[in-house]
């Protein structure tokens, strides 16, 4: 189970911080940010460089933490935190929820297939979605580890490649900046205020550090060093990599200024088709597919991992472990047809920006940010952690639901983004300040405590995993190499940017190859 579910406790820190940045990545950073982007200039990329403080912000503070807690799930650490009642309050919170956040990774990127295809939107969500339950349900976490890493490789590449290649089609950067709307390069834009960036980079941290799907990239590595470095590793990608993926559909604006309504969605898109051959368009729209395809496996590996360790075990503690495998497959197979479903229904709900977005704001703090206080606080209880949550989530619905409809009232995107982070904060607060001026003891911080001390962790004793841990290695090494020499064999045929293509690939080539020898030793 630790293997299925953790990768046997020893993956490497940098395997770990790009499948975190990978897992955390989709189709809609260049459906939504890119038609930002296209739209409102620089203010997409000031957007993202929350996700970069973030990153390392959990690497300084959060990611140590959680390693230290030694738990193969957040809800394995709630239950002992706070107690199984808790644990299971928060199960089914975060298991109704996962379907909404799986289901609106899967629905744009079917929607990217639909648009470079004509395929039927509906058909796209059922095939990729079948395809993503089988090889996660085959593989666990190792075979989200692997995937995530591959895809950042050849996005990496591809995402390279055109920044030059899009620059040189509207004669150059100089050129670039002239023919800019007035503005574009602005940090703050439309409705994307300074407030809005404030309560987003609040959610943000929350989020990335509390998501359950997210915590295993913590708790995975070996040491509490490493669980730092997955944290650094996350806010560095995201301190560059926004710059890179947003030019394209900006200096399409200057290319195309004409897209209008829900055109400038496929505005990125757009761009790769102006410039890239047509074997490297094929290569970016397949790492999209699949990258954003991780971000979907992904939760549902961890929503498997609470079903079968966290319910179904307290409801059957005695079962063996090969039973409990089997309950994990099926559980996979379970939450990913439920995600199909929803995605299905992501047009019915609106669309795929107010899903997101909403969803985001009604629970990312009100979910994430308790359980997460409780690693720092000896004083929270469960009881005030359930209240925060709780309290949070009934003020978001009402104000989200219930105001417009009854009183004509609703809430701006920056106002119903800060309520979401504001409320559950002021909570807690509430209750610190209630336990420390009470001097009350705090049983269930006493009983953690005993826990602790008494429990025998195994994380970095499973000698079964070593030889995973290897053999996952290897996968990535020979499948960095083979990217290379497929992206190369495109390179040569290419009547586009051609050496540009081929240096690309033959520096991934030598990149994989170099990976190779190291596993060798660790064989040894």
């Amino acid at each position: 189970m630790v293997n299925y579910f953790a990768a046997g406790g020893a993956v490497p820190w940098w395997i770990s911080g790009l499948s975190l940045f990978m897992s955390f990545f989709s189709a809609g950073t260049f459906v939504v940010w890119g038609s930002i982007a296209y739209t409102n200039g620089w203010v997409a990329i000031t957007i993202q460089w929350t996700m970069a403080i973030a990153g390392f912000i959990i690497g300084v503070f959060i990611a140590p933490r959680w390693h230290k807690a030694r738990v193969l799930t957040a809800a394995e650490f709630i239950t002992q935190r706070l107690g199984i009642k808790v644990q299971k309050l928060y199960s089914y919170l975060f298991l109704f929820i996962s379907l909404f956040t799986t289901g609106a990774f899967l629905y744009p990127v079917a929607k990217i297939v639909e648009v470079s295809t004509g395929f039927p939107l509906h058909w796209c969500i059922i095939i990729l979605g079948l395809i993503i339950i089988l090889y996660t349900t085959a593989g666990g976490l190792w075979a989200v580890i692997v995937t995530d890493v591959l895809q950042f490789i050849i996005l990496t590449t591809a995402v390279l490649i055109i920044v030059p290649l899009a620059f040189q089609r509207v004669d150059g950067i100089t050129a670039f900046i002239q023919h800019s709307p007035n503005g574009f390069f602005d940090f703050f834009s439309g409705e994307y205020t300074l407030g809005f960036i404030i309560a987003f980079g609040l959610y943000n941290l929350f989020f990335i550090s509390g998501n359950w799907a997210y915590v295993q990239r913590y708790t995975s590595v070996s040491t509490k060093k490493d669980a730092k470095k997955v944290g650094y590793l996350f806010g560095s990608l995201y301190l560059i990599s926004p710059v890179i993926w947003m030019l394209p559909p900006m200096i399409y604006r200057v290319l195309n200024p004409g897209l209008t309504g829900f055109g400038d969605e496929g505005a990125y898109l757009m761009m790769c088709k102006e410039v890239l051959p047509i074997g490297m368009l094929g290569l970016i729209l397949g790492a999209m597919i699949f990258a954003t395809s991780s971000s979907v496996n992904t939760t549902l590996n961890i929503s498997a991992g609470v079903f079968t360790n966290d319910l179904y075990k307290n409801i059957k503690p005695n079962v063996s472990n090969k039973h409990l495998m089997i309950v994990a497959r099926f559980a996979t197979i379970g939450f990913g047809l439920l995600t199909i479903v929803v995605a299905l229904l992501v047009q019915n709900m609106g669309g795929i920006v107010e899903v997101v977005l909403s969803v985001a704001a009604i629970t990312g703090g009100a979910l994430y940010l308790p359980p997460l206080w409780s690693l720092f606080s000896k004083r929270q209880t469960g009881k005030s952690i359930l209240t925060a949550t709780l309290t949070s989530l009934i003020i978001s619905v009402i104000f989200k639901f219930a105001t417009p409809y009854l009183f004509d009232f609703a809430l701006t995107r920056t106002q119903e983004m800060t309520l979401g982070v504001v409320a559950p904060v002021l909570v807690l607060i509430f209750f610190e300040f209630r336990y420390y001026f009470t001097q009350r003891e705090n049983p269930d911080f006493d009983e953690y405590k005993r826990i602790k001390e008494k429990q025998l962790f195994e994380f970095h004793q499973q000698t079964s995993s070593d030889s995973q841990n290897r053999h996952g290695k290897n996968v990535i090494s020979f499948g960095v190499a083979g990217t290379g020499i497929l992206i190369v064999g495109i390179g040569a045929f290419a009547a586009t940017g051609r050496w540009l293509v081929v240096i690309a690939g033959t520096l991934i080539i030598i990149t994989g190859l170099i990976m190779i020898p190291k596993n060798k030793k660790i064989k040894k």
